[in-house]
C-alpha cells in the first residue's frame, strides 16, 4: 500500500499573473512583450552621444572649456535613468478579480439590472460616482471583471488595465500611467535637453573648424520630434490631463464636462502631476506563492506481531461502544445478563472424562424409578 508525499513548491506572484507582460531579475523588471523599439531607442540614444563624445568633445574641452563634456556626460546619464525607470517600472496595473470576486460582481449587476427579455441588449455595465462635485462614469472590464477606477483603462498591447492611463509608449517598451507618468516626462524633458546642447555645439565645431557635418542635419530632425513631444505632455500637465482622456475629448468643451481633477492653477497641477507622492504598486508582483504537489512516496515496511511472532492482521474489527445509545444497533449492543462466552485456543482444549457404564445406560434408557405408596400396594 503506497502513500503520497505532499511537497509545496515556493512560487512568486509574477510567475501566475495574467496579461502579456514580461517580468527579469525575479519580478523586479516589467516591460511588454513588444521590446523591438525600446532597443532601437536605446541605439539612438547612446550612438548619437558617442559621436558628439568622440569627435566633437575633444575639440571643444581644448578650444573652448573641459566643462562641456562634463555636463554633457551627466545630462547624457540623467537621460538613461530615467528611461530605464520609465520602461522597467510598473505604471500602475491594477490585479484582475479573483474568481469568487468576478461571481460577486456578476451576481450585483443581474440583481441590478433584472431579467432582461430575450433578444433585447442588457443595459451596459457602468456605476456613477461624483468626484469634485462633478459625476464621473466606471465602466466594466470583461476580461478584469472589475469596475474601474476613474482615468483607467485597458491597454490593449499589455492586455492589462492601468491606472491613470496616459498611452502605450513603444519607444519605452512599456504603458505609460500612474506610476512612471513623472519619469517619462522627465526623459522626454532631458532628452529634448540633450539634443539642444549637442545641436548648439554641434555648430559651433562646425563654425569654428569651418567644415562640413552631416550630424547637424540629423539632429535638427530629431530636436522638433522630441522638443514637440516634451511641448505636448507639458500641455497636457498644465491641465491636469492625459493623452487618453484628450484624444477621446472627455473634458472638451462641446460635452459641457470640465475636468474635475484639474486644479485651475498651472502650477498646482504641476505639481500634482510631477511633484506629488509615488504610489506603491497595487500588483504586488513579488508576493510568495505556496503550491501542494503531490508524488508517489516509498510503501511501509510491514509491521510484526511481537507476541504471536506473526503478521498483523490489517483488518481491524469494530466494537460496539461500552455505553449503548439509541444509536446503536440491537445486535451490537452488550448482553448483561448472560456475559459473552470466553473463546479457548485450540491448545487448551481438553479431552472428555471418561463415563460410567452404569449411568451412561441409565442416562440413556427412560426413567423406571416408581412411586413407594405404589409398591407396597402390590407386596400386599
Amino acid at each position: 500500500m503506497s502513500a503520497v508525499m505532499v511537497t509545496r513548491k515556493v512560487t512568486r506572484k509574477w510567475e501566475k499573473l495574467p496579461g502579456k507582460n514580461t517580468f527579469c531579475c525575479d519580478g523586479r523588471v516589467m516591460m511588454a512583450r513588444q521590446k523591438g523599439v525600446f532597443y532601437l531607442t536605446l541605439f539612438l540614444i547612446l550612438g548619437t552621444c558617442s559621436l558628439f563624445f568622440a569627435f566633437e568633445c575633444p575639440y571643444l574641452a581644448v578650444h573652448l572649456s573641459p566643462a562641456i563634456p562634463v555636463f554633457a556626460i551627466l545630462l547624457f546619464l540623467f537621460v538613461i535613468a530615467m528611461l530605464l525607470r520609465t520602461s522597467f517600472s510598473d505604471p500602475g496595473v491594477l490585479p484582475r478579480a479573483l474568481p469568487d470576486e468576478a461571481t460577486f460582481i456578476e451576481m450585483e449587476i443581474e440583481a441590478a439590472n433584472g431579467n432582461v427579455p430575450t433578444g433585447q441588449r442588457p443595459p451596459p455595465r457602468i456605476r456613477n460616482v461624483q468626484i469634485n462635485g462633478q459625476i464621473v462614469k466606471l465602466k466594466y472590464c470583461y476580461t478584469c471583471k472589475i469596475f474601474r477606477p476613474p482615468r483607467a483603462s485597458h491597454c490593449s498591447i499589455c492586455d492589462n488595465c492601468v491606472d491613470r492611463f496616459d498611452h502605450h509608449c513603444p519607444w519605452v517598451g512599456n504603458c505609460v500611467g500612474k506610476r512612471n507618468y513623472r519619469y517619462f516626462y522627465l526623459f522626454t524633458l532631458s532628452l529634448s535637453l540633450l539634443t539642444i546642447y549637442i545641436f548648439t555645439f554641434d555648430i559651433v565645431h562646425v563654425v569654428l573648424r569651418s567644415v562640413d557635418s552631416g550630424f547637424v542635419l540629423v539632429c535638427f530632425f530629431t530636436l522638433w520630434s522630441v522638443v514637440g513631444l516634451t511641448g505636448f505632455h507639458t500641455y497636457l500637465i498644465s491641465l491636469n490631463q492625459t493623452t487618453n482622456e484628450d484624444i477621446k475629448g472627455s473634458w472638451s468643451g462641446k460635452n459641457r464636462v470640465q475636468n474635475p481633477y484639474s486644479h485651475r492653477n498651472f502650477g498646482k497641477n504641476c505639481c500634482e502631476v510631477l511633484c506629488g507622492p509615488v504610489y506603491p504598486s497595487v500588483l504586488n508582483q513579488r508576493e510568495l506563492l505556496q503550491e501542494e504537489a503531490a508524488g508517489p512516496a516509498a510503501p511501509a515496511a510491514p509491521e510484526t506481531s511481537a507476541g504471536a511472532g506473526g503478521p498483523e492482521s490489517s483488518t481491524t474489527k469494530t466494537t460496539a461502544p461500552l455505553i449503548p445509545n439509541e444509536h446503536t444497533p440491537e445486535d451490537a449492543r452488550p448482553s448483561i445478563a448472560a456475559p459473552p462466552a470466553r473463546s479457548s485456543s485450540p491448545g487448551e482444549e481438553k479431552p472428555p472424562a471418561p463415563q460410567d457404564p452404569a449411568s451412561s445406560s441409565s442416562s440413556s434408557s427412560p426413567s423406571r424409578e416408581t412411586d413407594p405408596a405404589q409398591a407396597k400396594e402390590k407386596t400386599q
